[in-house]
């Protein structure tokens, strides 16, 4: 498997997709499974394995020790009367699937799949009564001095966003997944863009005294919420690296895995209000979200439902 360097970064990369946990010692690299009690220590020189045996986890049941070269007979024996199992170069691509693949003992769940096992229900997302709209940051003056171009009209539009709260769950590369976190997505019911909201970051009132132009949804609820799971999905996919054995060959497959089903609790959608600045000039014309100041696209037809 070429030089030495080479065959650590590739057993690396191949034993922590297979879900090791690594650590680095200072002359080896140690990986251990806990699904299925395996551990490998990788050496970076000789050493007896009667020294080795002591950095092994006391739970390990099938223990491997990957030399740089092939280790000797003395070793190979002290080896077989510890249980150890001893590769080398030679040997060691054809023990690879072995110590990739899922053993049949490694059914039992590992900490914290029980938990992923149960149904996801979608977190609370508490929004006060009457009007939903978020209080802009920026006045007329911040949105002249940041948008940089000769206005000749200031508009302050409020863009209708149907948010919904959603708990999701992440696989892990090992199979299991990661603790269910919250999060926010806001899909804009003029355009269909969805955009993932921090918790907190918005202010909400009931009223604006700025002037300003109040638009209505052009979306359902159904087309937006079909947006908001499939922006939720692709957001939160991974990318695992999938290991199988073809007769001789080791075939690693990267796959992109998104939540499944039972792994994404969407709450219902809220509509809201989002204050945007338009600024007309000579040449043309300039949004700026009125919280953040970022800039953004006209996403409205100048629809009839301006009220």
């Amino acid at each position: 498997m070429g030089n030495a360097a080479a065959t650590v970064s590739v057993l690396r990369r191949l034993l922590e997709a297979a879900g090791y946990r690594l650590e680095d010692g200072p002359a080896h690299l140690s990986a251990v499974r806990s699904r299925d009690h395996r551990a490998v220590l990788i050496v970076n020189a000789p050493r007896s394995p009667v020294e080795l045996d002591a950095l092994f986890p006391s739970d390990a049941a099938h223990r491997t020790i990957v030399y740089p070269e092939e280790p000797g007979s003395v070793a190979r024996a002290l080896a077989s009367e510890r249980g150890i199992e001893l590769l080398e170069p030679s040997t060691l691509g054809s023990a690879l699937g072995e110590l990739l693949l899922p053993g049949p003992d490694s059914a039992a769940p590992e900490e914290g799949e029980a938990a992923s096992a149960l149904p996801l229900v979608p977190p609370p997302l508490l929004f006060p009564e009457g009007e939903r709209t978020v209080r802009p940051r920026l006045g007329r003056v911040d949105a002249e001095a940041l948008a940089g171009v000769e206005g000749f009209r200031y508009t302050l539009r409020l863009i209708p966003f149907y948010v919904s709260a959603y708990r999701v769950r992440v696989p892990t590369p090992h199979g299991g997944h990661r603790p269910a976190t919250d999060h926010l997505v806001a899909v804009n019911a003029l355009s269909g863009r969805a955009e993932f909201w921090e918790p907190g970051e918005r202010e909400l009132t009931s009223d604006l005294e700025e002037p300003h132009q109040r638009l209505e949804p052009q979306l359902t609820e159904e087309h937006i919420r079909a947006v908001a799971v499939d922006s939720v999905r692709r957001r939160h996919v991974v990318s695992i690296d999938h290991t199988e054995q073809h007769g001789g060959a080791l075939v690693i497959e990267r796959r992109r895995v998104p939540p499944g089903a039972d792994d994404l609790a969407l709450a219902p959608a809220v509509l809201v209000h989002v204050p945007y600045w338009y600024i007309e000039g000579a040449d043309g014309r300039v949004v700026l979200d009125a919280v953040t100041g970022a800039r953004t696209v006209p996403s409205d037809p100048e629809p009839e439902t301006v009220r």
